[in-house]
């Protein structure tokens, strides 16, 4: 792992740890509703990261898994529940909630599922109806 430009963050109570090293692949908004109900907010700012840029430094024993359906297997502190990652195994990528990488400058490039959205947008950014074709989406585009 290329440990320049590295980036650790934690679950909610600091018993799981992760380390992110290099650049994420994406950093944006979703807007869809499991990602809502997920982070119980009306907007998801996440990053993706390839595997390999990924790992866990602390906890991992307690690090528990949910997959509501087979696109996200969404990982959490068993606990204190915060939580960690969340593996797209159809992108082969990682997401990371923003806010758990407080190092990290977030900067987005876009919105995706804006077609869901609860709490529209304008700031300027390209809105996805879904997602971008690159990752497997209609790359639909739709105004603010």
């Amino acid at each position: 792992m290329n440990m320049t430009n590295t980036h650790k963050g934690a679950c909610f109570c600091g018993s799981v740890e992760i380390e992110v090293s290099g650049e994420p692949e994406m950093m944006a908004y979703c807007h869809c509703e499991s990602c809502r109900s997920w982070s119980a907010g009306t907007v998801s700012a996440f990053t993706l990261w390839q595997p390999d840029k990924v790992r866990v430094i602390k906890g991992g024993q307690l690090l528990d898994t949910f997959a509501k359906t087979p696109k996200s297997e969404r990982q959490f502190c068993s606990k204190c529940g915060g939580h960690v990652m969340t593996n797209h195994p159809g992108m082969g990528l990682i997401d990371i909630a923003a806010a758990t990488i407080p190092s990290l400058a977030f900067v987005p490039h876009a919105h995706v599922n804006y077609a869901e959205t609860v709490l529209p947008i304008k700031d300027g950014l390209p809105k996805f109806r879904d997602i971008p074709s690159e990752a497997g989406g209609s790359g639909e585009q739709v105004l603010e």
